[in-house]
């Protein structure tokens, strides 16, 4: 009897529904203004909880080191990575995928921008850099510091350290922008988009600071999500996503006009670099 009674209750527990998370964090790494930022990523929550039927809360962050740390401790599900911090993510957390980015992230660009007092003439050719003062974006920044600091190396053939007379960073593609145009630095790279939006929003003075060189084009932000999505939310849950990110329009993200499917080793090229230029072992 006691036996019997034991296999009753454990037939009912196994009966008994499993009970899934009722609300998925996402966040994105700081490359733009805060206000832009919240904004434009609240829009993303407030469509994604309507098409997922779980609740989704945006986690602003002040860096892309913070959004990392987020998703490697599981405070956050869902992160808009660039390229560089997507792979450190995702290495951190294995199992975990990049499924969504933007059309134009395939084929993302940095721009190479000059205070006027530099007088460097803008140039299809790399620039001879030699002895001016520069600025990178944040130390994590894809378009803002990996990928310039690559293009740097191999067109002068040396580290940024030794072609500039002073190296700084910045926490976002707005700060290059102010810094470079109001004379702090002669020199800097930053994020086409931000750039040419910045431009549209009437932030640059063209009498001050202009595009100086467009790099080659790499892959760059991306979607990526935690690997046990489906163990948190139920069954196939990673594919609904994948999904709603997909379907998302503009008029949601108020940032892409569309989304395409991406896979992790899209991102090799990133990973690559980092690992040539000692950003990762």
């Amino acid at each position: 009897m006691v036996f019997l009674k034991k296999f009753n209750i454990l037939l009912l527990f196994l009966m008994i529904p499993k009970v899934f998370a009722a609300e998925l964090f996402m966040t994105a790494i700081p490359n733009d203004d805060k206000n832009i930022l919240e904004y434009r990523f609240n829009q993303v929550a407030d469509y994604l909880t309507g098409v997922l039927a779980v609740e989704v809360i945006y986690t602003p962050v002040n860096s892309y080191v913070e959004a990392v740390d987020l998703f490697k401790e599981d405070q956050v599900q869902l992160a808009w990575f660039g390229g560089l911090s997507g792979v450190q993510a995702r290495r951190a957390v294995p199992g975990s995928e990049a499924i969504a980015q933007g059309l134009d992230d395939q084929f993302f660009r940095s721009y190479f921008i000059a205070n006027a007092s530099a007088d460097i003439l803008p140039s299809k050719s790399f620039p001879n850099l030699n002895g001016f003062t520069f600025t990178f974006g944040s130390p994590d920044s894809t378009s803002g510091r990996l990928m310039p600091q690559f293009f740097i190396e191999r067109n002068l053939g040396k580290a940024p350290h030794d072609v500039f007379r002073r190296v700084g960073f910045t926490k976002n593609h707005l700060e290059t922008i102010e810094k470079v145009q109001s004379g702090l630095y002669q020199v800097g790279a930053v994020d086409y988009k931000v750039w040419e939006r910045a431009v549209s929003n009437g932030i640059v003075d063209f009498e001050k600071v202009s595009v100086i060189w467009e790099s080659p084009s790499f892959p760059d932000t991306q979607w990526t999500v935690r690997a046990d999505v489906d163990q948190q939310f139920g069954l196939g849950f990673k594919q609904k996503l994948q999904q709603a990110l997909l379907n998302m329009r503009s008029s949601e993200s108020e940032s892409r006009l569309l989304y395409v499917p991406v896979e992790d080793h899209d991102y090799q090229p990133i990973e690559d670099v980092a690992r040539a230029i000692g950003l990762i072992d």
